[in-house]
């Protein structure tokens, strides 16, 4: 287990605000996971860091951190066993290598494992439960480490049984895919890339879609009629690339996030009384 004191957040965050937590811990094992869970203190969970908005500047409080540690990897067949703090990025990539497909939609979506699962991450109709097999977690009611099968994960849109659960701790997920060429592979992700970069605000610090699709709505359209795209407050603006947007483009702040959030919510409920949903965790 390795930890820092006063430990600076800031590229730990995919909006790249500047903040600060008071200790930080990075377990590289099991066992790790579960002794520091033992300890029974107040704590905030970070995996990659590209779902959240850090709403402080200093946080009194530890942080548990999966990004760039407890990332192994074994590849048995056609099934990938994976720790939750390995990127998306690299699953895919490690995918490519042994001509398996299935994670190609998540070359250019920016999550860990553990994050993926927890809220069935996916685009364009394909999600995580699609390939999912079983997870590996730890419950905190008992302290045992436990497997769960996919069918008994009650997976939703952006929703499963560990979102509900917080109780439950991703430790370890196997993923089923299929053989097929890695031209083909090759192909499809670099595709997805190109037609990503063109629509998102890739140039920018940002987290993704701020908020889920409502029923009967698209939120980039939203955006388009309420002549929102580029609504600024402080440094943080709704990206004129894609309503669904906010970027960071001038040293924003969490608070500026929050307020932007603020806004939209509020004249989107006064023009079509329908209550948007924040996707993003603000911590």
């Amino acid at each position: 287990m390795k930890i820092h004191t006063n430990f600076d957040l800031t590229n730990y965050n995919s909006y790249s605000l500047q903040a600060t937590c008071k200790r930080a811990y990075f377990p590289e094992s099991e066992q790790d996971v579960i002794d520091f869970y033992k300890l029974k203190q107040p704590f905030v969970l970070l995996g990659s860091g590209h779902n959240v908005i850090l709403s402080k500047n200093y946080y009194d409080i530890n942080f548990l951190i999966f990004n760039g540690n407890f990332n192994l990897v074994t590849v048995h067949g056609q099934t990938i066993e994976a720790e939750a703090g390995v990127t998306m990025l690299r699953l895919s990539e490690l995918a490519l290598e042994y001509g398996l497909s299935g994670l190609e939609i998540f070359y250019d979506i920016p999550s860990s494992l553990g994050g993926a699962v927890v809220m069935n991450a996916g685009a364009s109709g394909e999600e995580i439960k699609d390939v999912l097999v079983k997870v590996r977690y730890l419950d905190l009611a008992d302290f045992q480490v436990k497997e769960i099968e996919k069918e008994d994960i009650s997976f939703e849109y952006r929703n499963s049984f560990f979102q509900r659960n917080t109780d439950k701790v991703v430790l370890k997920t196997s993923l089923q895919l299929q053989p097929k060429p890695k031209e083909e592979i090759k192909e499809k992700m670099e595709i997805i890339k190109t037609q990503r970069w063109a629509k998102q605000p890739k140039e920018f610090p940002n987290a993704g879609s701020v908020f889920k699709r409502p029923k009967g709505y698209y939120v980039g359209a939203i955006m388009d009629e309420l002549g929102l795209k580029g609504f600024t407050i402080g440094g943080a603006k709704i990206s004129e690339k894609h309503g669904g947007f906010i970027i960071n483009y001038n040293k924003a702040t969490g608070q500026d996030i929050l307020d932007i959030i603020k806004e939209v919510k509020k004249q989107v409920w006064e023009r079509y009384q329908v209550d948007l949903e924040v996707e993003q965790r603000v911590i």
